[in-house]
């Protein structure tokens, strides 16, 4: 008989089990059966958290453990974020040797590129009366969410009220967390299972160097480095590699669920509704709207046989799915219209009509969107261009122009005039010049947005590390080659063709 297996996952300061996005689903879809908690002073409002101390959170955690740990053979640990320091102490404290230990964005250290100027003074602040329970600690742009849908939906649950996560937390509870933060430094030692970081190397609220002092530090730890994500990993671009890294790092192996047992068929009703919330959605481009109408495991085929044509198998492929469609696109992609649905039982047949631009073309598409619905969502998608070649021509021509774009940027450039030696008054230019650039309100080509990001990336990290992307994934692709391309040129040279470039586009 094979062992019992379970996962104790533990989410992040002022968060909700969103922040480890669908790592539930996929460890239950290896057998993982898998526990969590609502952290004191959480899934309230706020202010329940002044009152709260970092032992507080330790306790409950410690006694979620001591609950479920003894129903299995094997019992893994996982946390996000604060979760991670809490999945962390946890596993000194009870010298956890059942399973294994997944810190995910472990915050270490609060220097992100994000974090503010004055976070050092943060310790001056806990010794000021009343400062500590006062004072807000606001969550904003970017949210810790590079995937700029996946942001959009994220800000449209704060504007509805949504309670996944908390808008704001008192410095009282930043206190608690650096607290938290040294017992860990201090007791990391102590941890005896194997454990696994998985950071973004981009990470806005913890860099690296947290990624690296476990590694350093702990008896035996592994790091994965993620490029295209911001700090909530699980949710991001990098969210299919977290969950991929995680099942190798547990040596499990994810299986198909059929879940048409459990389907329920929806309404006349609700499928009118969902049909109406969907076309208003896609005209209005409010993909966040939109996303929630699908079920968790929808499955899109997407036909043709061009780089964005496959069979997306979940929501979350399917954000993928139009996040190529925008950055291909330039962000010129849009849904112009819809014919007048064709209902049948649970299925619906509807015309859409499209449009979008790039490598120096226009697209005007049209096909038959076949949909099938179930436990009040969208369960099934069958895209069927009308005129398959046109569409796939376009889009590769789009994916092309996007890979291409580096292979321009490979030839060897000569200095920008007056280029500024390393130094103060560089870095002072270059951080201008980033700034100049986010007000360009303009829409960027794809090969100017990729040589800005790759020149920024140079600049800030040097050369490209980790393996380049597959065939399938186009965007990260050629993101990945149009750094390598800059690999041997030094920081300062990228940050003055940074200056230099983004003065170009500004002076346009």
């Amino acid at each position: 008989m094979a062992a019992r297996i379970g996962a104790l996952l533990i989410h992040g300061l002022g968060g909700t089990q969103y922040d480890l996005g669908s790592m539930h689903r996929h460890l239950k879809r290896c057998g993982i059966e898998t526990h969590s908690l609502t952290l004191p002073g959480h899934g309230t409002t706020p202010e329940d958290l002044v009152t709260v101390s970092a032992e507080m959170w330790v306790e409950a955690v410690r006694q979620k453990y001591r609950e479920v740990v003894d129903q299995y053979e094997v019992f893994h640990v996982m946390g996000m974020c604060m979760g991670a320091l809490l999945a962390t102490a946890l596993c000194a404290i009870e010298r956890h040797g059942k399973g294994r230990l997944v810190t995910l964005a472990p915050p270490i250290y609060i220097d992100g590129w994000s974090t503010p100027w004055w976070r050092g003074a943060r310790h001056v602040a806990y010794r000021l009366p009343f400062l500590p329970s006062k004072m807000k600690i606001e969550e904003g742009e970017p949210y810790g969410i590079k995937n700029e849908l996946v942001r959009s939906i994220v800000k449209a649950k704060f504007a509805r009220g949504d309670n996944f996560h908390y808008r704001w937390v008192p410095l009282a509870c930043v206190r608690e967390v650096d607290r938290l933060r040294r017992q860990v430094m201090r007791d990391l030692p102590q941890v005896q299972c194997p454990t696994l970081v998985v950071h973004a190397r981009e990470d806005e609220l913890t860099s690296l160097k947290s990624a690296e002092f476990i590694a350093s530090t702990a008896q035996d730890a592994r790091v994965v480095v993620l490029e295209n994500s911001y700090h909530m990993i699980c949710v991001d671009n990098d969210r299919a590699r977290v969950a991929s890294s995680v099942l190798e790092f547990f040596d499990v192996t994810e299986l198909e669920c059929d879940d048409g047992a459990q389907m329920q068929p929806c309404t006349p009703a609700e499928i009118q509704s969902l049909v109406e919330r969907f076309t208003q959605g896609m005209r209005e481009r409010s993909y966040e709207a939109v996303f929630p109408l699908f079920s968790a495991g929808v499955r899109w085929d997407q036909r043709g046989s061009s780089p964005v044509a496959r069979v997306y198998g979940d929501r979350n492929a399917l954000i993928d799915l139009f996040s190529q469609f925008v950055t291909l696109s330039a962000n010129t992609f849009r849904v112009t219209g819809f014919g007048e649905p064709g209902f049948d039982s649970d299925k619906v047949s509807i015309r859409i009509f499209s449009e979008a631009e790039a490598a120096g073309s226009k697209l005007k598409a049209s096909g038959v969107l076949d949909m099938e619905f179930g436990n009040g969502r969208i369960c099934a998608v069958n895209y069927e261009p009308d005129d398959r070649a046109s569409e796939d021509a376009f889009w590769s021509a789009a994916a092309g122009s996007v890979s291409g774009a580096g292979l321009q940027a490979a030839q060897p450039e000569p200095a920008p005039a007056n280029e500024l030696p390393a130094g103060g008054a560089l870095d002072a230019a270059f951080e201008n010049a980033v700034a100049q650039v986010g007000t360009i309100s303009r829409p960027l080509a794809p090969s100017v947005m990729l040589r800005l990001r790759a020149l920024y990336k140079q600049a800030r990290f040097g050369d490209v590390e980790g393996d380049r992307p597959g065939m399938m994934d186009v965007v990260s692709r050629a993101k990945y080659d149009s750094w390598a391309e800059l690999r041997g040129i030094s920081r300062a040279r990228a940050m003055n063709q940074y200056v230099a470039l983004a003065h170009s586009l500004a002076s346009e």
